[in-house]
């Protein structure tokens, strides 16, 4: 097992060159076989959090989710990149507090939304945003640790589409002290396109949650340095539990049980963990 400092060396040397997947699980079992298959680092996924503890993506607060990155660093021998969210404060001097211990959990890097989650306003303002990401920089440098530090504009996932602002925030992000840049929810080859030319050299993770004719090739090519998947693996099981529990409750049949991963592989995967 890889101590912490060797996982944030190896997390900030995946974002100096190439492309690389870090896909999202939600528990040390997806956490485990994702590392069997070969990925590089693994980002955790609030949604993902949250629907396994039977509640609403965002309804966990900060103690829940720094047990749960503890949980993911301590199992795996990845780095393991934290989701955040907005930092679990209300103020920028909150920001840097619960920074300063989601640093203590091990996290190899550590994301920042600007997102307000009121749905009249749903983005923060420039300067609010601006504080409470220089907040988190300034927790991270404080620590002396390379925690690799990204700045997230939301406005694709907050139903605010402005792609000019969407840029403008991202490069006073990037000049913010953020390592790197994310925008969830573009989809276009353009779109990525315009996000990695306005923030370069700096490296960009764009987000892949749903079917997608781009591949990690052509991504590359793009210039993209990261892609994420957020909850969509965390989706797809539990689409996979839907539909066979659906269809003993609505059929009496179980037939969809048979559509499942043998407990023998699983065990196999599992032993000695």
């Amino acid at each position: 097992m890889k101590n912490i400092q060797e996982k944030r060396n190896a997390f900030y040397a995946l974002h100096q060159s190439g492309c690389f997947v870090m896909p999202n699980p939600w528990d040390r079992g997806s956490a485990r076989v994702l590392e069997q298959m070969g990925f590089k680092a693994l980002a955790s996924t609030s949604a993902g959090l949250c629907w396994s503890h039977g509640r609403a993506d965002g309804q966990l607060g900060l103690e829940q989710t720094l047990e749960h990155l503890q949980q993911l660093t301590d199992f795996t021998s990845l780095p393991v990149n934290a989701d955040f969210e907005s930092g679990f404060a209300s103020s920028a001097v909150g920001v840097y507090q619960n920074v300063s211990r989601a640093i203590g959990t091990g996290v190899a890097g550590l994301s920042i939304e600007d997102s307000s989650g009121n749905p009249n306003a749903p983005l923060r303002s420039l300067e609010e945003s601006l504080e409470r990401l220089h907040a988190a920089r300034e927790a991270i440098d404080a620590s002396g640790s390379k925690v690799l530090l990204t700045g997230r504009a939301e406005h694709f996932f907050v139903g605010v589409p402005d792609m000019e602002d969407c840029l403008l925030r991202l490069q006073a992000y990037a000049q913010a002290g953020a390592d790197c840049l994310y925008a969830p929810g573009i989809r276009t080859r353009e779109q990525i396109i315009a996000v990695v030319e306005a923030v370069a050299p700096k490296p960009v993770n764009v987000l892949i949650g749903w079917d997608s004719d781009l591949c990690v090739a052509e991504l590359t090519e793009l210039g993209v340095r990261r892609i994420s998947v957020g909850g969509a693996l965390a989706r797809t099981a539990w689409y996979g539990f839907m539909q066979a529990a659906r269809q003993i409750a609505e059929q009496g049949r179980f037939h969809a049980l048979g559509e499942s991963t043998p407990a023998k592989e699983l065990n196999e995967r599992f032993a000695g963990s």
